[in-house]
């Protein structure tokens, strides 16, 4: 008997995962909020507004109505804007079977609260740390819809769930792996956001791959802090869902947040790049609440706090990097 999973979200990367759960052999509901876009997924096996030429397997289908998504569903895949997630969860929570798996493709980090994202599902759905996985790493979603080989973290607390999950996407072309360090893959996902910003602002501003290797490395290192001051392993930050989702976020043209900086590099406004940006850049809002889980943990983290004085402050770019490159000189294990 197939595995049924529900995909709450019908953007790019919540339909390719649903297209990934799909090829592996799973029976997978999209949820929508728009009834033409659920309509074109049932009547055309295509995404048009987010997969366009796409073709989707047979067993995906979509619908608008949350509960008919969640019944049967052994998973329920969250893939929506993460400062959405509390409101939506809110009212799809009731429809999750006990023993439901709700599985966080989201990230960022909260605004306000500074909690992770597994944090916020366990808190309002009501579900242990042992039912809740996230999945990180460097997963493009255009590359992965064209089914080039990719690999990914599936990541929960018990490891026989995030078992579970791995053999619910393994693919052909996705390569999943399990690991149980879900505080170290979530912040590995949502600093990469930040750091994209910076490489893309630095690209902007006409800076070459000296300037993008420094922001990589360095962040890579404020991003490996702060998983340690939170109790998260440091390995986790050289593998996948550190180093890997770090690369394919501040290199591709087809990361959200690295084209975003590079607007904003190239001197468009805070409000021109949010005009011109179709889909949710995590980075822009979960750059402030990132920052503000660091000073909560008395992490220093200089790069974050130069992509919140461009992005929300309305620093200019050229006077933010002076000051970052006019910091005190330290030994680099810092």
């Amino acid at each position: 008997m197939s595995t049924r999973v529900a995909v709450y979200g019908t953007g790019s990367w919540g339909t390719t995962f649903g297209m990934v759960l799909a090829d592996a052999g799973c029976e997978v509901t999209l949820w929508g909020r728009r009834a033409d876009l659920v309509e074109a997924v049932n009547t055309t096996r295509v995404n048009p507004d987010y997969l366009p030429g796409i073709e989707l397997p047979e067993r995906v289908r979509a619908t608008t109505d949350p509960v008919a998504a969640a019944e049967g569903a052994e998973f329920a895949v969250l893939a929506v804007p993460s400062q959405t997630l509390r409101e939506n969860l809110a009212q799809w929570a009731p429809a999750f079977a006990p023993d439901t798996v709700l599985v966080s493709l989201m990230k960022g980090v909260e605004l306000g609260t500074a909690k992770r994202m597994s944090e916020v599902i366990e808190e309002v759905a009501k579900a242990s740390p042992d039912r809740v996985a996230v999945l990180s790493g460097p997963n493009l979603a255009k590359e992965i819809a064209g089914r080039q080989p990719a690999a990914s973290v599936v990541a929960c607390r018990d490891e026989s769930v995030a078992q579970r999950l791995q053999t619910a996407c393994h693919t052909a072309y996705f390569r999943p792996y399990t690991n149980t360090d879900v505080v170290g893959c979530e912040l590995g996902g949502a600093v990469k956001n930040v750091i994209a910003l910076a490489v893309g602002i630095a690209d902007g501003m006409g800076l070459g791959d000296n300037t993008k290797a420094s922001l990589i490395t360095r962040g890579l290192a404020e991003t490996t802090r702060l998983g340690i001051a939170m109790g998260a392993d440091a390995h986790t930050f050289a593998g996948l869902a550190g180093l890997g989702d770090l690369v394919a976020t501040c290199s591709s043209p087809l990361s959200r947040n690295h084209t975003f900086g590079t607007n904003l590099g190239r001197g468009m406004t805070l409000e021109e790049t949010i005009a011109v940006t179709r889909q949710t850049a995590e980075g822009v809002k979960s750059c402030e609440s990132v920052l503000d889980l660091a000073q909560r943990h008395g992490v220093d983290m200089p790069i974050t706090e130069t992509v919140v004085a461009i992005v929300h402050n309305g620093k200019p770019p050229l006077v933010s990097l002076k000051e970052l490159m006019s910091r005190s000189a330290k030994p680099e294990r810092r």
